[in-house]
């Protein structure tokens, strides 16, 4: 309960009840890869219940529409996911004072070629949209220093595994990386958000993915940067996170709002689960 907030005798549980925290994450694999440890991260942090919105998915651009293998994606920009935070209304719009997003996985598209202005204008306009709707933003740097450890060879191989199209040299992508932090750093100071860096040892082999022992690390970091969570979390009066493994595993085999498998346009209504103390999770 607020300090100061006057409650009436049995109305207490009824106002909690009411009370609940919206989380944003947009990212690719490394979000994808993690959601699961964020919304448990999430849920220890606060006693609210959660409606967490989620755009990620593996090679997911943000102002491109994106295909692995033969699953398309809409871009972040373009998907269902402003549409639905535009309907969030009513009781639950009211009472969601705790606003918070998170921005990652921002390299994919240096990777099919966009610009460096073209992407910091992309996550401008994504800062700019989140902002809009009351949210505390935090946006994850690129890892400059796994970056930067990768030779001609590793590069050859990784990019004929992930993503064979891409054109661009490693040295330009090694700058770009640099000038892409560079702009996150500006877009922290005009715009009031808060960036993270990210050590290369959080980074295996392949250089974009983070350790799955460290995605923890990662999740934990961001939620600490979030005031109205972390100051609840020293408390620990949330949930312990996914009651089961077939929450788990029901967030893994859930599916976003929009997508396309071998040509064949498919729509998941949303939210895609509610868990037992009534968090509700969205992909898109």
């Amino acid at each position: 309960m607020v300090k100061g907030q006057v409650v009436q005798s049995g109305s207490t549980s009824s106002a909690r009840s009411q009370q609940r925290a919206l989380v944003v994450a947009l990212g690719a694999s490394n979000l994808s890869r993690g959601l699961s440890r964020l919304v448990t991260i999430c849920r220890r942090g606060t006693s609210k219940p959660i409606d967490f919105f989620a755009g990620a998915g593996h090679g997911r651009s943000y102002g491109a529409n994106s295909r692995i293998w033969n699953r398309r994606l809409p871009s972040i920009l373009g998907s269902g996911l402003w549409r639905s935070l535009d309907r969030y209304s009513g009781s639950d719009a009211l009472n969601s004072t705790t606003r918070l997003a998170v921005i990652t996985d921002i390299g994919n598209d240096l990777l099919y070629g966009f610009s460096v202005e073209q992407i910091a204008a992309w996550i401008e306009e994504i800062v700019f949209r989140l902002q809009q709707r009351g949210f505390y933003v935090v946006i994850t740097q690129l890892p400059i220093q796994s970056i930067q450890s990768v030779g001609s060879l590793r590069f050859h191989i990784l990019k004929s595994i992930f993503v064979p199209g891409c054109q661009q040299s490693l040295e330009a992508i090694k700058d770009q990386s640099l000038q892409i932090n560079n702009k996150i750093v500006s877009l922290s100071k005009s715009h009031h958000v808060t960036i993270l860096r990210q050590p290369g040892s959080w980074y295996g082999i392949d250089a974009i993915h983070v350790k799955r022992s460290c995605l923890n690390k990662l999740w934990q970091r961001v939620v600490d940067c979030w005031p109205e969570i972390s100051q609840e979390q020293h408390a620990m009066r949330g949930v312990h996170g996914f009651s089961g493994w077939q929450e788990w595993s029901r967030l893994g085999a859930a599916s976003a709002e929009v997508r396309s498998l071998s040509g064949l346009m498919l729509f998941t209504p949303q939210p895609v689960l509610q868990l037992a103390d009534t968090t509700r999770i969205y992909l898109y």
